[in-house]
């Protein structure tokens, strides 16, 4: 093994990427994947350990050493079959998906060397078979039963593709116009491409799952109701789509968003296609995005492309930013703005009620809070005036209350996640199950979908011991 591990290339092979200066105008992705050659000397660099630790951090359950060998073999076609034995959205998961935090994390070559390129790899094969037509579709015989699913994001879809493998007939009722939840909605063009969604979720439907959109749960028909109209179970996978805000002066004025309708009249509804599509937005000159997540990260590279002067206003340092080292990264190149340690308290506006500038406080941190990061201090007499023609709170979303307030019995916390068994999903009415960000508070794709897999298996156990 100390053999193997001397030739061990030290670092990932780089990711092909547009031109920082090219990008920034376009919402073409960012990253343009591997290639064969690159994929088949990435994948060679996994040592296949015996162990495996690298699949004790899927949350999907992959079995990650199997799949990359297959990609040292340009065995392309067994590659992606291994994948989807447990995850039908890969090509999504390759994009979006923290492995830095989960998988690649407890990589045996990362603890000497950068972990082995396991996203890139995923990318890869998912892209693999779409560009050559060869996806198979497993379609199980049917056992005569029902489940309703509840919204149509990673968690909904995740759960629904593993029921419909299992033989039941799946129905997802969705909000939208679109299937997808936040894949559509909340990720950018540049960062997530709507066509790959789009063919994720075809591959789903393939399966025998039918998607119902504009269908809103709690307004044209209640759990309750689902529970009455023969569905055998119900899983709730609604998300987190309900914005927060800061609640200081000048929040109410025109040019204030939250990140969540700056991002959907953009992703879904094309605002940066105006006029092909009616639906634009005004940035103006200045942009300040308030939040140093994933989600303030898109709004500002969004802004950026929009053609405004972009900023992330952040109270903490870049060490405790809790967005992906690389989007950091991406928005630094790209020519967006930091202000850290810097936080607003107050939005000012003129006459017509329109944004005109911000007034915002510096900080220093102290000791770390609950979270684990260092706690912001104003500073005294720090104060100052920025100026910008759009504010966007980026600061976190919580769960829409539509369908807690329409179901009665139904457990919620008091932040209104939905109580649920951590191992099951199983919620405090029998039958109705729950996960992903409507559970656990805004998080991310794949541990969503981890959470629409449990809950599978335990509707599959829960059906069948009813007989």
């Amino acid at each position: 093994m100390s053999e193997v591990r001397r030739k061990i290339i030290p670092t990932k092979h780089p990711m092909p990427h547009q031109d920082a200066k090219e990008r920034c105008h376009n919402f073409n992705e960012v990253a343009l994947g591997y290639d064969e050659d690159t994929a088949v000397a990435e994948a060679q660099r996994c040592i296949q350990c015996k162990n495996s630790p690298c699949m004790e951090g899927c949350p999907v359950e992959i079995n990650i050493p199997a799949f990359i060998k297959k990609i040292t073999e340009r065995d392309f076609a067994g590659a992606i079959s291994i994948i989807k034995e447990k995850n039908n959205l890969p090509a999504i998961c390759g994009r979006v998906c923290p492995q830095e935090n989960q998988c690649e994390k407890k990589c045996t070559v990362g603890k000497k060397h950068e972990p082995v390129a396991i996203g890139r790899l995923e990318r890869f094969v998912a892209d693999w078979e779409m560009a050559h037509g060869s996806r198979s579709v497993k379609k199980a015989k049917s056992n005569g039963k029902k489940v309703a699913i509840v919204g149509s994001g990673p968690s909904g879809l995740t759960a629904a593709a593993d029921l419909a493998l299992m033989g039941y007939k799946v129905t997802v009722f969705e909000a939208l116009h679109m299937p997808g939840g936040v894949l559509v909605y909340g990720i950018p063009e540049f960062r997530l491409p709507k066509s790959i969604v789009a063919r994720e979720i075809a591959s789903i439907v393939e399966l025998g799952v039918e998607i119902k959109t504009n269908y809103v749960v709690g307004k044209l028909g209640t759990i309750d109701e689902l529970l009455q109209e023969g569905y055998d179970a119900v899983y709730i996978g609604t998300g987190a789509g309900l914005p927060s805000f800061m609640n200081i002066p000048g929040e109410n004025l025109n040019g204030v968003y939250s990140a969540n309708e700056f991002l959907t009249r953009n992703n879904l509804m094309k605002a940066y296609r105006f006029p092909e599509y009616l639906t634009p937005i005004r940035v103006g000159k200045r942009v300040a995005v308030i939040g140093g997540g994933n989600v303030a990260m898109d709004a500002a590279r969004t802004a950026l492309r929009l053609g405004a002067e972009s900023y992330i206003v952040y109270r903490r340092s870049f060490e405790e930013m809790p967005a992906r080292r690389e989007e950091i990264e991406h928005a630094r190149e790209e020519g967006v703005h930091f202000e850290i340690l810097t936080s607003p308290v107050e939005i000012k506006g003129n006459e017509e009620g329109r944004v005109t500038s911000m007034v915002c406080q510096r900080y220093e941190l102290g000791e770390p809070d609950e979270s684990g990061r260092r706690s912001p201090i104003p500073i005294k007499g720090s104060e100052y005036e920025m100026q910008v023609d759009t504010v966007i709170m980026a600061i976190g979303q919580g769960p829409n209350p539509l369908i807690q307030q329409t179901t009665p019995n139904l457990k919620t916390n008091k932040r209104g996640n939905i109580v649920v068994d951590e191992t099951t999903g199983q919620t405090s009415i029998p039958g109705v199950f729950a996960g992903g960000d409507i559970v656990t508070g805004a998080a991310t794709v794949i541990l969503a979908m981890g959470a629409g897999k449990r809950a599978a298996r335990a509707i599959h156990e829960y059906i069948q011991s009813k007989g």
